[in-house]
């Protein structure tokens, strides 16, 4: 989404996201309690999924807070679900390396998302979808 929004978006909601998953994560393997946290993940799911397909434009620094807010609760429960034989810093670095890796995956397709790469997804001009009369 940062890469479709570009500018500031391109690295404020993955540094809001992480940053925030980050803390989550080190209050919830101190055992720091959150009530609602399954509940908030999935309204995160919900809420985000909505704006997107709404096509809502919101500012770069609203949209960061709300996906701070969400990330801090996904962070919350990756922490508490830390297995027994882990380390804390070797876990938290490897759920915030993953997700850092996903929004580079992410940003890297949305930069590619111009006509052509468009054009190559289009079933309709790739000839593998045809209408019903044909």
């Amino acid at each position: 989404m940062g890469a479709l929004k570009g500018e500031r978006a391109l690295w404020a909601w993955p540094v809001a996201f992480l940053s925030l998953m980050l803390t989550g994560g080190a209050l919830g393997i101190a055992g720091v309690p959150v009530p609602p946290v399954e509940s908030v993940i999935f309204a995160s799911i919900v809420a985000l999924g909505l704006l997107i397909a709404a096509a809502v434009d919101l500012p770069v620094v609203a949209a960061a807070i709300i996906i701070g807010f969400f990330a801090f609760f996904h962070g919350h429960a990756h922490g508490t679900e830390i297995p027994e034989n882990a380390g804390g810093l070797e876990y938290i670095t490897g759920f915030v390396l993953a997700a850092a890796l996903l929004h580079a995956a992410g940003i890297g397709f949305g930069l590619l998302s111009d006509q052509r790469v468009r054009g190559l997804c289009d079933w309709r001009e790739s000839g593998l979808l045809r209408p019903a009369s044909a």
